[in-house]
């Protein structure tokens, strides 16, 4: 590919601990597009980081005027936020140099759970019982003052962190102790303020699209066949296509959807979690990115197309729309931390590897570290991904590749002084 003759650059916003940027890269070199990389960082560190944008995410409103001085020199096709935490940040940018973007304020909405609560309140969709808290407050005064059971889950924590399952007040008493002390070690930017909602009995969807103009395209409906029910809320397997019946199909569409609208989202990638039980379907959460971590590894489109392509290309205003249809039912396991520890070796890979239909196995937790397990944790062991003619033999083929998998981990109690 001679780069030179390239004439579309995107910037992509990012952290460096991000497992999304090199899927990225890799796509943008299939399409000829430049990628700049705007990595959150501190100017003090930019250094260590060459070929980058240093971008600073703590100070929002600097970041702005860096990416737009960048971008009336540089100017971009379209800003991308790889992660959450770049969203609203690309959203203002894009707005001021007069790209594709959703609203600051859907932005903010898809990354404020309390805010997201009330904006799909008001738009007429499904919703539990909700009210905000804050660890300044006194926490038995809170639990006594809601039903149970319910969710506790901090405001803007990526993923399921943080999230947990209270049945009486004791529990939400000792769980709100426990986010507290995770978000005084978050650092002095992380919201103090909670909230707490009733749980959402059912079953666990996923549903990942792009929008365009406002129109959501679907790309997947994920099936979450473990149980989601608590105390801690950690996702294992995402299988494609659903399993469930096409009417109810629909409906999950049209409620992710409404939620889109609901929130003001109009352009890129959504991400959205969806409970589905005898009331009908119940928006969980809605974020104005794509699948986390490497889940996305899985998915192919069209004759080998990969999600980020498709990102790209819309928000490139290249056609995308006939590269829709995944044609392989696929699935990946986000490898769970059994329990905290310093993970000292991994045995088994090959095996995992060699099972029929499993593609590929990734571990991602480097070794001599300490695993940290929800709701603490925010990543997992690894990924194990597969693809086949079925969701049910996809499914199977991950189970048994996990089986294959041992880890080593010594427990932290043994690094303790005595």
């Amino acid at each position: 590919m001679n780069r030179t003759k390239r004439s579309l650059r995107v910037l992509l916003l990012t952290t460096p601990r991000s497992y999304r940027l090199e899927a990225f890269r890799e796509a943008a070199d299939r399409l000829g597009v430049d990628v700049v990389t705007g990595m959150d960082l501190p100017r003090e560190l930019a250094g260590q980081w060459p070929g980058v944008l240093a971008i600073d995410f703590r100070d929002p409103v600097k970041a702005v005027r860096d990416i737009v001085a960048y971008g009336l020199e540089e100017p971009p096709a379209a800003i991308l936020a790889v992660d959450d935490s770049g969203s609203l940040i690309a959203a203002k940018a894009s707005g001021i140099l007069g790209l594709s973007h959703n609203h600051p304020d859907a932005a903010a909405a898809a990354r404020d759970k309390y805010l997201m609560r009330r904006m799909l309140r008001d738009g007429g969709l499904p919703t539990p019982w909700f009210q905000i808290g804050s660890t300044q407050e006194d926490p038995k005064e809170i639990a006594g003052r809601v039903s149970y059971p319910c969710v506790l889950k901090p405001i803007n924590l990526n993923g399921s962190r943080g999230v947990m399952r209270a049945n009486n007040p004791g529990e939400l008493e000792a769980a709100i102790a426990r986010l507290s002390r995770m978000l005084v070690s978050a650092g002095p930017g992380e919201s103090r303020s909670f909230l707490v909602e009733g749980y959402i009995p059912g079953i666990e969807v996923a549903m990942e699209g792009l929008l365009d103009r406002g129109e959501l395209h679907v790309l997947a409906i994920f099936d979450k066949p473990d149980p989601l029910e608590g105390p801690f809320f950690e996702e294992t397997i995402y299988v494609t296509p659903s399993r469930l019946p096409m009417d109810l199909q629909k409906t999950i569409l049209k409620t992710a959807s409404d939620a889109a609208l609901a929130l003001g989202l109009s352009e890129g990638p959504v991400h959205a979690e969806l409970r589905v039980n005898e009331d009908g379907v119940w928006p969980i959460e809605l974020a104005g990115r794509s699948i986390g971590g490497l889940c996305s590894e899985v998915l192919r489109f069209g004759v080998d197309g990969s999600l980020e392509d498709l990102i790209l290309r819309q928000a490139c205003r290249m056609d995308f729309r006939d590269r829709l249809q995944s044609l392989q039912a696929s699935g990946v396991m986000m490898i769970p931390i059994p329990r905290a520890g310093i993970l000292r070796g991994v045995s088994g890979i090959e095996e995992a590897a060699a099972v029929p239909l499993v593609v590929g196995v990734k571990i991602t937790s480097p070794l001599n570290y300490p695993l940290v397990p929800l709701p603490e944790g925010d990543s997992y062991l690894g990924f194990i991904f597969s693809r086949g003619e079925s969701a049910d033999a996809v499914e199977l083929a991950l189970r048994q590749a996990h089986r294959c998998l041992n880890f080593e981990i010594d427990s932290l109690l043994a690094f303790m002084p005595a």
